[in-house]
């Protein structure tokens, strides 16, 4: 076994003990989503144009608050407390390279919001009939850069705080209006058209989830506009990462 499938093994452990954000990635959407189907309305038949009814259009959403969660919350707080532990401090004075720690944890969390956004579509295929995405491929390549961009902003948020409740504050920079225009607050087909508009250029892109999942496909300047999220967050993550 090599040095990174160690220290992920170890990492797991350690996100086993104290499993909330887990738990939490891979339970809450899917729990979220069946309270809502429970509701006969939000599941009842719509006469909308896409043919969506009001829990299919709410998946995307739960879409989002799984990669928000994992990738704004989780991230930023572990490699955070790490720092303030001086963790990060004794394995650069180590032959292990503390950049194999980070990937580990990305390794974990992104596992985690896979999961979780696997297990949500199963169950609601299966329990609420919410069909899949009519353009699987791009709801892929949306979730992939979507994913990309939103752990690159937490990345931004460990790379800068001191401790992991910093962390998380400055994390919330980012988490609150994502979570807002993503439609998870408030059902996107009941904000202002303007928000939706803005919300279709934010990351984890909403609006391409959701056009992945009707087949009118994503806007090529959407999915460009999350790709230049996604290495552009990554790129100053690199820069202003500190390792004490």
């Amino acid at each position: 076994m090599n040095t990174l499938a160690k220290i992920t093994l170890t990492e797991t452990k350690l996100a086993l003990r104290t499993p909330g954000f887990v738990i939490g990635g891979l339970v809450l959407p899917t729990a979220i989503t069946a309270i809502l189907g429970a509701i006969p309305a939000i599941r009842a038949d719509s006469d909308t144009p896409t043919g969506m009814r009001f829990l299919d259009a709410w998946v995307p959403s739960m879409v989002v608050l799984t990669i928000a969660m994992m990738g704004l919350q989780a991230v930023p707080g572990i490699i955070a407390s790490y720092r303030e532990q001086g963790i990060l401090r004794r394995f650069a004075t180590t032959p292990v390279h503390p950049a194999q720690l980070l990937v580990a944890q990305l390794i974990i969390n992104v596992t985690v919001t896979i999961g979780g956004v696997g297990i949500l579509l199963v169950s609601a295929g299966v329990v609420f009939d919410v069909p899949t995405p009519r353009q699987p491929l791009g709801f892929l390549l949306t979730f992939v850069l979507g994913t990309t961009a939103i752990f690159g902003l937490g990345l931004i948020a460990a790379s800068v705080a001191k401790t992991s409740r910093a962390a998380g504050g400055i994390a919330l920079i980012a988490y609150l209006p994502i979570m807002f225009l993503g439609g998870v607050y408030l059902p996107r087909p009941l904000l202002p058209e303007a928000i939706r508009d803005i919300g279709a250029y934010v990351p984890p892109g909403v609006k391409a989830l959701e056009d992945a999942w009707t087949g009118t496909g994503a806007q090529p300047l959407q999915l460009a506009v999350l790709a230049a999220f996604a290495v552009g967050s990554c790129v100053v993550a690199a820069k202003l990462f500190r390792w004490e």
